[in-house]
């Protein structure tokens, strides 16, 4: 390689590397003059790089956000990941798979035969759960529109489609129809949310933030979410429950509390002894609480979205079980147990 076009690789490394650098710093990590810099410099700029040159006692360059995308440059580490994540991505259900494949199809063909071997040889594969349905895509406007009011802290209007709707209800839309007495229903008002978070959680997209109208914490659906402008006033963020969105949005799904009370979000709760040691039955629950009450007895506090899936949940321990509480826990336990004592009665006709 030329030892100019080499320099020019080593400079645009160092300009990726940090915010500002002082000219004389950046000519004594290239063993060059300043002159030699400067001309550098404007060179990278005739190859689309928005170089700054900053004014003061000491002077420096920045590499800036321009308006086109010019040719990036990674180290290896760097080069794998992005690799990798684009991977991933075609499976991310954001609505850029086709985008992603052709990105990663791009970085491939740049790799050096090294780096395109490691990329080769970690091929990712995202398989889902079957379902009977696929998953539903999320334009990627929408998910930008969300970003950039979480991103500005500024309050998001939007229209949110019901899950009987088959298009989102858009502002348009707000006119008067043919109705009775003559006159239209109008669609509900837009909602008014803080957003704080964008997060992915199953395949879907979903947005984390304050509900101005209800006063409360909601998680939103972002395939359900149109985007209203212009966007509401700038807000300061409010202290999310459990500390983390992490724990917000599992305690969110798995039906418990952010604040770390265990179980005791679930429609379904229930109490039982089961004779079996409890550093075995933490092996096997997350959701749980687990008391120790012996060697070979523990107490267990469980949840569920249902009584004959809790009933279900505990009967897997395979253990003698004396239950505590609820009456309703006892009653499905009844229920349960006739249905499988039938089950396993074998058929008068064959």
């Amino acid at each position: 390689m030329p030892k100019t076009s080499a320099r020019l690789l080593s400079l645009l490394s160092l300009l990726q590397a940090r915010r500002d650098w002082p000219g004389a710093l950046l000519a004594e990590r290239l063993d060059v003059s300043p002159r030699t810099v400067r001309r550098d410099v404007d060179r990278l700029r005739e190859l689309g790089y928005p170089v700054v040159a900053m004014k003061g006692p000491d002077g420096g360059y920045r590499l800036d956000a321009g308006t086109e995308l010019p040719p990036l440059l990674f180290d290896d580490e760097q080069a794998v990941a992005l690799a990798v994540a684009l991977q991933i991505a075609t499976a991310s259900g954001a609505g850029i798979e086709e985008a992603a494949a052709r990105a990663l199809n791009t970085v491939r063909q740049v790799l050096p035969a090294r780096l395109r071997h490691r990329v080769d040889t970690l091929r990712v594969t995202a398989v889902d759960r079957p379902e009977s349905r696929p998953g539903p895509q999320v334009d990627s406007g929408v998910l930008m529109a969300i970003g950039a009011a979480v991103h500005a802290r500024e309050v998001l209007r939007f229209d949110y489609r019901p899950v009987s709707a088959p298009v989102p209800v858009r502002p348009e839309a707000e006119t008067e129809g043919e109705g009775e007495g003559g006159r239209g229903v109008l669609p509900p008002p837009p909602r008014r949310v803080e957003p704080h978070h964008l997060v992915t959680w199953g395949r879907r997209w979903y947005l984390v933030g304050w509900d101005l109208d209800r006063a409360d914490w909601r998680t939103f659906r972002a395939d359900r979410i149109a985007p209203r402008t212009p966007a509401g006033p700038r807000f300061t963020p409010r202290e999310l429950p459990g500390g983390s969105v992490a724990a917000f949005i599992t305690a969110r799904f798995r039906g418990t509390t952010a604040t770390g009370d265990g179980v005791g979000g679930w429609p379904c709760r229930g109490e039982v002894i089961l004779a079996l040691p409890a550093a075995e039955v933490l092996r096997h629950t997350r959701e749980g609480i687990v008391e120790e009450l012996g060697p070979d007895r523990c107490r267990l506090v469980l949840g569920s979205w249902s009584w004959p899936g809790l009933v279900a949940a505990i009967g897997r321990f395979d253990a003698d079980i004396e239950v505590i509480g609820p009456p309703e826990l006892r009653s499905a336990f009844a229920r349960l147990a006739a249905r499988y004592a039938a089950a396993a009665t074998p058929p008068r006709h064959p």
